[in-house]
């Protein structure tokens, strides 16, 4: 099990330690709703070393990239990223992950939870290509901060993140050490990732701190993932789904040409829909169990997360999943879930 760069002083400052994501790592400060306001509502701070970071070099690693996976790699401008799934032959989602281009190599950021299956993945199509994969992620940090404060956050401790684009990079020095700021996606306003030397992780958390960053756990950041309606791999998205039931439209670029379960993604392109889409859902009653929910012996939604989320004096119950899109209508019922649009109102 990975432990982050900062697991011992976050460890002393007697916040409660648990596994996030395939890491050990903070889950709570002190109190979530506290944390998860400050993410919506003023600036919070937190470790993402649950994070892993590839790093793919070799002559022919842009094309051989390129035909592997869903997004246009080929054409990444400098020092920016997208988002990118990995297909079968049968076009079911078998990973997902950012790809940035870095100049003289490219970067991988996904989950710790995938990072065995990703280079296992990748490594078996790689044949007669000049192409290394190497696992960074221990070398490499990450923290990030993310709210409405977090621009003016970030300049007071010297991090100059102004007009960066989504997914955009930018390699700064610091306190004279070097870091990379990265905007994240538009579906995450206000986050922004800090990347180091695993040595430098401490004092950049220190300096951010002192700026007026809240730290955040790993409670937190999973109670807004879901209210932004963002999926999680292993959770949410399984190989079992289809590119486009996601709803991760961000992830398809219908003009690159050939990858490994393209035909499958423009097949369902060309006949207008699935039948499943990604969704949200609000409950009323009792939060339910993940799982699937059947009306007259046929499967109507299943419902993948599931949260009670603090939003100001009371709490709501919500969750992600699939819906049939002939029950798909915000508002409509399935056996007491509602059925919403994302990300949630709060």
């Amino acid at each position: 099990m990975s432990q982050i760069a900062l697991h011992q002083r976050l460890a002393s400052a007697s916040a409660r330690i648990g596994v996030y994501n395939g890491a050990e790592t903070v889950l709570a400060f002190g109190d979530p709703a506290r944390e998860l306001h400050a993410l919506h509502s003023t600036c919070g701070l937190f470790d993402l070393n649950w994070r892993a970071k590839i790093v793919v070099t070799g002559k022919d690693r842009v094309r051989w990239l390129h035909g592997m996976l869903t997004n246009n790699v080929r054409d990444l401008p400098l020092n920016h990223g997208n988002y990118n799934f990995v297909l079968n032959a049968q076009g079911r989602i078998l990973a997902d992950m950012y790809v940035y281009n870095r100049g003289d190599y490219l970067l991988l950021d996904t989950d710790r939870s995938q990072l065995e299956n990703v280079i296992k993945t990748l490594d078996h199509f790689i044949i007669m290509d000049d192409v290394d994969l190497t696992d960074s992620s221990g070398t490499l940090g990450a923290i990030g901060v993310c709210g409405p404060n977090a621009g003016p956050i970030l300049n007071a401790a010297g991090i100059n993140a102004t007009t960066l684009e989504p997914l955009e990079v930018r390699d700064l020095v610091v306190s004279n050490f070097g870091i990379s700021i990265v905007r994240g996606p538009e579906q995450k306003p206000g986050w922004h990732e800090i990347w180091a030397s695993s040595a430098n992780i401490e004092p950049l958390w220190t300096m951010l701190e002192s700026a007026g960053a809240q730290p955040v756990g790993a409670e937190a950041l999973e109670n807004w993932r879901i209210l932004r309606g963002i999926p999680k791999y292993g959770q949410d998205i399984r190989e079992r789904d289809l590119p486009q039931e996601t709803e991760q439209f961000q992830a398809l670029n219908f003009t690159k040409g050939c990858y490994i379960g393209q035909e499958i993604v423009e097949r369902i392109r060309s006949r207008g829909q699935v039948h499943r889409k990604f969704t949200g859902f609000e409950f009323k009653d009792a939060l339910p169990a993940p799982g699937k929910i059947e009306e007259n012996g046929k499967v109507v939604a299943e419902i993948t997360s599931v949260a009670q989320v603090p939003t100001g004096p009371e709490e709501k119950k919500i969750g992600l999943g699939y819906v049939r899109r002939e029950s798909l209508q915000p508002g409509s019922q399935v056996q007491g879930a509602t059925v919403v649009d994302l990300p949630f109102q709060i």
